[in-house]
């Protein structure tokens, strides 16, 4: 069996409903406590992120799953050749926002396509390197000749964890108790910082005949959990020591009350680890591989926040030249953090931009918080 090359040659996206402004938000995940937050200004401030996509109503009723958004981005591929669909062999799913945790995300994504046949279908979960993973299971199946056209996805139904309501049995409870009647900031923090969508890569070993492609030419990953403790997570709850309290150990009361199926973050932790370790990374990458930051020529870094844009300009510097901002492709400000979904979205923009020029090379990098994991890839221009 020869090793195949593999190519992407064709993204899409679908983006739920009209964008969202900074000022709307709340119209959408509704008030806790029936008050206007303290914190979205100034977590937007420190974001940058200033339109957004819901998959809701204004009144935060639900307008598309997770699912439903993904198999929307997956037709889009298809949309000038409908009939190609039936040749997909494989579909490879990540998301960190499944809309039930069984059946998993990727075959409920293939249960809203019935143009399909049989196929192999995989589901990586995690948070936002997800949906790195889902494009190197399907790259690797391509490369091995195992199949000839898949398709991995990204996507994240974030908002349904993030409306008022999720949160509203914890601070009645709180008022109850004469406490503060506050989420706390670990919870409150990331409302203003996720949003939903889905994208695709159409991945095979043949590029396209007309037109560009991109050839993938690695993707590696890493995770630190083996020295680091838990940043994000959801459905469990962080203890003194660090260990994470499963949502399974809790009684319904407690789940409610202390809102333990909503999303935390411990920023601190974040702020201190999250560039310093996806470096260490990068920088044995490029040693290994004989590569310096001027054989990038376009840097497509998933951020969470325009905070960490200096501070990876910095960490860059250090092998090489570094990446001047003329070279990053970044759409953080007008989609906000997609998680699973941000790298694919930054590709399907470059890739239908008209900028690309053939032999020029794409470096993606995904950090995600959960644990401390990374993921990198190169893909050349042809």
């Amino acid at each position: 069996m020869s090793i195949k090359q593999v190519y992407i040659t064709n993204t899409s996206v679908f983006l739920p409903n009209d964008p969202v402004s900074n000022d709307e938000m709340e119209s959408y995940l509704g008030f806790i406590n029936d008050k206007p937050s303290k914190s979205r200004k100034i977590v937007l401030r420190n974001n940058g992120i200033k339109t957004r996509y819901y998959a809701l109503a204004k009144g935060g009723k639900p307008t598309h799953t997770n699912a439903e958004m993904t198999a929307l981005a997956i037709k889009s591929l298809f949309a000038g050749n409908p009939e190609k669909i039936k040749d997909l062999q494989l579909l490879s799913c990540g998301t960190s926002s499944p809309d039930q945790m069984m059946p998993s995300h990727g075959v409920m994504t293939h249960g809203w396509l019935p143009e399909t046949n049989a196929i192999e279908v995989v589901s990586p979960s995690g948070v936002c390197c997800a949906g790195m993973h889902a494009f190197k299971y399907a790259y690797l199946a391509v490369r091995a000749g195992d199949v000839e056209l898949a398709v991995a996805t990204g996507s994240e139904r974030f908002s349904g964890s993030l409306v008022s309501n999720a949160f509203e049995e914890e601070t009645q409870k709180l008022t109850e108790l004469k406490k503060n009647p506050y989420i706390s900031f670990d919870k409150e923090f990331l409302r203003w910082m996720l949003s939903d969508g889905a994208a695709a890569f159409l991945l095979s070993d043949t590029k396209n005949e007309t037109g560009l492609s991109l050839r993938v030419d690695w993707i590696e990953g890493v995770s630190y959990a083996n020295e680091m403790e838990v940043c994000m997570y959801m459905a469990s709850e962080k203890q003194p020591d660090g260990t994470l309290k499963s949502y399974l150990d809790f009684t319904p009361e407690e789940i409610a009350e202390r809102s333990i199926l909503s999303i935390k973050q411990d920023i601190k932790l974040l702020s201190d680890n999250i560039v310093p370790l996806g470096g260490r990374k990068i920088k044995e990458i490029f040693e290994r591989r004989g590569l310096t930051t001027e054989d990038v020529d376009y840097f497509l870094p998933h951020i969470s926040s325009d905070f960490f844009k200096s501070k990876i300009f910095d960490l860059m510097a250090l092998y090489g030249k570094g990446i001047p901002y003329e070279k990053w492709f970044i759409n953080l400000t007008t989609l906000g953090n997609v998680g699973a979904c941000s790298a694919y979205l930054m590709v399907h923009e470059l890739f239908h931009s008209g900028k690309l020029k053939k032999g020029e090379r794409i470096l993606l990098l995904v950090p995600e918080s959960g644990r401390f994991s990374y993921m990198y890839a190169m893909m050349t221009v042809c």
